[in-house]
């Protein structure tokens, strides 16, 4: 995801500027999967995660476990990460750029009531992935991109079974953001094989799923191989 993210920004300027007015066309919307929130069997999640990752491409998974311990985060690191970097696929932890750094994750997502993403950067170091929730707020993406996050996040764009929501950003918030800053952003929320395509054509470089595909009727590798081609029709 890292030389996803390097390409994305291609000719635009660093720091969350505006872009110069000429910019090369957009790369086509990636999927970035986002674990189920409990994993009560390890083991067999790691089968479907194989099985997503093999059915299309994926740029990112982010390891997202709330409730679970260290020791089960780092467990679930070390079972997951081999097979998603065998897929060529980053590996971000969610909220502790702590434990990321120990557990040897590639990258770290922080929340507006976690680690602050310049504090995020100083633990994990300058080739680590930074992505920061900024939920409905341009303000709070510019900060985060000023701070030096190498992508902003903004949802719940649609109703979701997997957390609590209580920003409700629209879709043309993702096309001010791709029209007039560098920093690539992913829209998580509700985000389904029906509506990935609008929104990928709104502006998201990244959509964050994780009922949409673990939760898919005919499995997670047909949910990958059906978000790649809405995402790569909607241009």
């Amino acid at each position: 995801m890292r030389c996803d993210i390097d390409a994305r920004r291609g000719d635009r300027q660093g720091g969350g500027m505006a872009r110069q007015p000429a910019t090369p066309p957009r790369p086509p919307c990636q999927l970035y999967l986002i674990t189920p929130p409990v994993l009560a069997d390890l083991e067999a999640f790691a089968g479907l995660l194989e099985q997503a990752l093999s059915a299309g491409p994926v740029a990112a998974l982010q390891i997202r476990l709330k409730e679970a311990s260290d020791d089960q985060i780092r467990a679930a690191v070390a079972r997951l990460a081999p097979i998603a970097r065998a897929h060529d696929v980053a590996v971000i932890l969610n909220d502790r750029p702590d434990l990321a750094k120990a557990a040897g994750c590639d990258g770290v997502h922080v929340g507006q009531e976690d680690t602050p993403v310049a504090e995020a950067r100083r633990i994990m170091g300058p080739d680590a992935m930074i992505g920061a929730t900024c939920h409905d707020s341009r303000h709070l993406a510019m900060e985060a991109a000023e701070a030096g996050a190498d992508y902003v996040a903004f949802g719940a764009f649609f109703p979701t079974e997997t957390k609590e929501t209580t920003y409700r950003p629209e879709l043309i918030e993702l096309t001010i953001w791709q029209e007039t800053m560098e920093t690539p952003c992913v829209a998580i929320g509700g985000i389904s094989v029906d509506n990935a395509a609008a929104v990928a054509a709104a502006g998201a470089d990244f959509v964050a799923v994780s009922g949409g595909v673990w939760n898919h009727p005919e499995g997670p590798a047909a949910a990958v191989r059906a978000f790649n081609a809405v995402l790569e029709s909607a241009f």
